[in-house]
């Protein structure tokens, strides 16, 4: 009886709950404890409730079912052609919005696309077919990337108050009129453009990064007046164009100008004067000759620091430099001489590049580097030198000589290089017979030697303890003894490819206490190389591998 009057009232309905006091975790009839699928078109992913990816998917249509909520849309590397205006106007809090790479076309795009998005700040259209930029963008945006399309008008008051915007891979032919006052970045390049109408950039002076290379630009499509009044521009890209000059008008505030790839045959000092503030020139194949970049010129330019001048035509190293230059890149020019005094204006150089140039020995002074004290990397690769050049400063790391006509290695020129890392005198025509006794001795911080492509016929003896990578491929290399390698204990990597090994050509024990060797190459030979690696028992080479064996630590 009890039992049964205690399992009635467990049955009763209880008084209702106090307000407030329920327990809002508990669920409660009708109700599951786990939240609610979130909606998602079909195919696409929503990995926040705010964000929704339809990237990739082939679409041909908008997705529908898209939540209200989203923030960011995702619809890159699809074939949709148009945006329906009633699909758009629905998502009213997005944020960012990804079309990039699909087949939108402006008739696929109604003016009012984007006028609900009020809260816009991102949206990516480049990669398309678009032949007219968006009529109205909203005001929230900040960036606009129409890059890659096929767009020839701009509408003037397309663009609002964007801080960057891309145009960039147009047919513009053009600067867009009424360009937003508060842009920081405008991408121009690989466009149509011959000429910057007067005052066409007199309003943004915020603009901290021009981008207009790959155009048609001329001289007389600017004027002094072009960029004088950019006050915050940073970087400018007038690379690839027409330009004979080096523009007049340049801001104080200037610190990269690219003019590489232009027609320039002659710089002025006066036309730098006003870009005193410049740390980057950069001047590459442009046709200065012997004579365009006359001594002084680049003076006014006191705290620049890289100056890029290869492709040029250039007879000597430019007089005059400015003192604090830390990078002087002159490859591929016909300096044929250096005197004791042409790099002693620039005592602050930390890499200096000559390479593929007309040097020979005999006109190389033994002082000319002798002043570059802090020089760190030092490039003559590709000239006519038959001798490693004297006076080398101390504190280099970097040091290449490859592609010359070296036949000879003497100790005195890498006396003192204690700090050298890396030397390279690949493709040469060293042999073992002409590389003098204690050649290597100082070189006690050098990481990386290349040899390789020389007339070697068997490993150097007496490498650098320190040596972690050696190159000897391309050599007449036949025969390596059980003691090649005892000075290198340090040694990770060994290249012996294209030289006259076979089988057993590798003495047995020649890689005794290397233990830090895991790679050694020997491809390419007459015969598959049978390789002992420390700590691994040899095997046979397989019949038929183009490699030999390397062992388990490969």
């Amino acid at each position: 009886m009890r039992l049964s009057l205690l399992l009635l009232l467990l049955l009763l309905p209880g008084p209702p709950p106090t307000p407030g006091m329920e327990d809002a975790a508990f669920p409660h009839l009708g109700e599951s404890s786990q939240p609610p699928p979130r909606a998602c078109p079909l195919r696409c992913s929503c990995p926040r409730a705010d964000t929704v990816d339809c990237n990739g998917l082939d679409l041909q249509v908008f997705p529908d079912n898209i939540t209200r909520a989203a923030q960011h849309l995702s619809l890159q590397n699809n074939q949709l052609q148009e945006l329906p205006y009633n699909e758009l106007s629905r998502l009213s809090s997005l944020r960012t919005l990804n079309l990039h790479n699909n087949l939108i076309s402006s008739e696929g795009l109604p003016d009012e696309a984007f006028e609900s998005l009020t809260q816009l700040q991102h949206i990516y259209v480049a990669h398309n077919k678009l032949s007219v930029a968006p009529q109205f963008l909203p005001r929230s945006l900040r960036v606009a990337d129409l890059a890659a399309n096929q767009v020839t008008e701009i509408f003037p008051l397309t663009f609002g108050e964007k801080p960057a915007l891309s145009l960039s891979s147009n047919r513009l032919s053009y600067l867009p009129p009424s360009l937003p006052p508060s842009l920081e970045r405008l991408h121009l390049q690989n466009n149509l453009i011959s000429k910057v109408p007067r005052g066409a950039l007199s309003r943004q002076t915020h603009l901290r990064e021009l981008y207009l290379q790959h155009n048609q630009l001329t001289d007389s499509g600017l004027d002094a007046t072009t960029f004088s009044k950019l006050h915050h521009l940073e970087y400018l890209d007038l690379s690839h164009n027409r330009l004979a000059s080096v523009p007049a008008g340049l801001p104080r505030t200037l610190a990269l100008l690219h003019l590489g790839r232009n027609r320039i045959r002659r710089v002025e000092a006066a036309r730098l004067r006003g870009a005193r503030g410049l740390r980057y020139l950069l001047l590459q194949h442009n046709q200065l000759g012997a004579t365009g970049l006359p001594a002084g010129a680049l003076r006014p330019l006191r705290g620049l620091h890289t100056l890029h001048l290869y492709g040029n035509g250039l007879a000597r190293v430019p007089l005059a430099l400015p003192r604090r230059l830390r990078a002087l890149v002159l490859p591929h020019n016909h300096v044929t001489t250096l005197g004791a005094r042409d790099l002693a204006g620039t005592p602050g150089l930390a890499e200096l590049n000559l390479a593929y140039n007309r040097l020979v020995s005999a006109r190389v002074h033994r002082r000319a580097f002798r002043p570059l004290r802090a020089l760190r990397s030092l490039d003559l690769a590709g000239n006519l030198l038959t001798r490693l050049p004297g006076g080398l400063p101390g504190g280099l790391h970097t040091l290449r000589l490859q592609r010359n006509q070296l036949r000879a290695l003497e100790p005195e020129p890498l006396a003192g290089l204690d700090q050298l890392r890396e030397l390279s005198l690949a493709h040469n025509r060293l042999r073992v017979g002409d590389i003098g006794p204690g050649t290597w001795h100082e070189l006690q911080a050098l990481q990386v030697l290349d040899l390789s492509h020389n007339e070697l016929s068997f490993v150097p003896p007496d490498l650098p303890e320190a040596l972690e990578e050696l190159h000897l491929q391309g050599n007449r290399i036949s025969h390596v003894g059980p003691e090649a390698f005892l000075s290198t204990p340090r040694l990770r990597a060994l290249f012996l490819r294209a030289n006259r090994l076979h089988m057993t050509s590798i003495a047995p024990d020649a890689f005794l206490g290397l233990l830090h060797l895991s790679v050694v190459d020997t491809a390419g030979n007459p015969e598959q190389v049978l390789v002992r690696l420390p700590h691994a028992t040899p095997r046979q080479p397989r019949a038929g591998s183009p490699r030999a064996w390397r062992g388990p630590a490969v």
